[in-house]
């Protein structure tokens, strides 16, 4: 049986290993993502793939303390769950609970659990040399046959996978926000993904329920390379005063239907990690009127007035 590796890092790293051969197989999550809307949450994660899969997961850090808080972060989070799936059984749910509960384990030893781990998917911070440095490490420990993929939303693959030796087995995996709603699954193939790792990702991603769609390892792949620059125009049309962020936000809900307007969405991604994939698209093409510097968004950041996570962002939560 192979280790699956959902675990927590002071980096933040995630890697999942994953057999179609093996059912269930071990789940070890090295890794808790620091969110904000375009990270995926991995305790989400962890639930659904440990409940709905049958897979045994493994919480991997560096200290005893941090997975204490870890597990029990994910046992609210279950609760939660449990309370709307079993509303009219609470017996049903609490065994849901501690069911899934015992499914985890917790490791402080990252290079054994990488050892034994046949996909590893990483969402850390969206910097490129620590992504680098991270799959470097990795990169020594892992098996010859084992996949990396990351969750990255905004870096190409590419520049990331030639940290490894294993280009051919390196591809992208991006998750929605919250993961156990969005169906969706980009799964990224670099020129030099293999075929073979390619329809291993796609295949993952089905086997949680997802919907895997394909792309090229183009910045922003699909959704973010529509989204981000829809966002920012959001925010010229209010530095020009065009119109007040309450209207814009609403005349978005109201008229093209969507669930949220941009400036409550951009605040609930979170204003840093937003103005992160503009600053790096901006530095590749400084000519694209798409990917220019907002004042304001820069202004805010600048006050550590991130979105929601802050409690202030374009509107205040306080």
């Amino acid at each position: 049986m192979c280790r699956t590796a959902l675990g927590v890092t002071r980096l933040q790293d995630l890697s999942v290993c994953w057999r179609k051969e093996h059912d269930p197989a071990e789940m070890l999550r090295v890794g808790r993502a620091e969110l904000g809307g375009w990270k995926p949450s991995w305790e989400a994660i962890v639930k659904e793939v440990a409940a709905a899969t049958g897979h045994t997961v493994v919480l991997v850090d560096q200290t005893e303390d941090i997975l204490a808080k870890s597990k029990k972060g994910i046992e609210e989070s279950l609760r939660k769950v449990a309370k709307k799936k079993f509303a009219e059984n609470p017996k049903a749910g609490d065994e849901f609970v501690e069911k899934t509960l015992s499914t985890i384990a917790t490791s402080t030893d990252a290079a054994s659990v990488v050892h034994s781990t046949d996909l590893v998917v990483e969402a850390i911070v969206e910097n490129l040399k620590v992504k680098n440095e991270l799959f470097k490490r990795l990169d020594k420990f892992a098996a010859e046959h084992t996949i990396f993929a990351s969750n990255t939303s905004s870096l190409q693959i590419t520049s990331i996978a030639n940290a490894t030796t294993r280009q051919d087995r390196f591809g992208g995996l991006h998750f929605f926000n919250p993961v156990p709603v969005m169906k969706l699954v980009e799964v990224i193939k670099t020129p030099m993904t293999s075929q073979k790792t390619f329809e291993s990702l796609v295949d993952f991603s089905k086997a949680l329920g997802k919907h895997p769609v394909s792309c090229k390892d183009t910045p922003g792949f699909i959704v973010n390379r529509l989204l981000v620059p829809y966002l920012m125009e959001a925010i010229r049309l209010y530095e020009r005063g065009d119109a007040s962020k309450e209207d814009i936000d609403t005349a978005m809900k109201l008229g093209a239907g969507y669930p949220m307007g941009p400036f409550e969405l951009l605040d609930y991604v979170g204003l840093d990690t937003t103005k992160f994939i503009v600053d790096g698209w901006h530095e590749m093409d400084t000519e694209n009127p798409l990917h220019q510097p907002s004042p304001s968004l820069n202004k805010l950041v600048a006050e550590n007035k991130f979105g929601k996570k802050t409690g202030e962002g374009f509107y205040k939560y306080k």
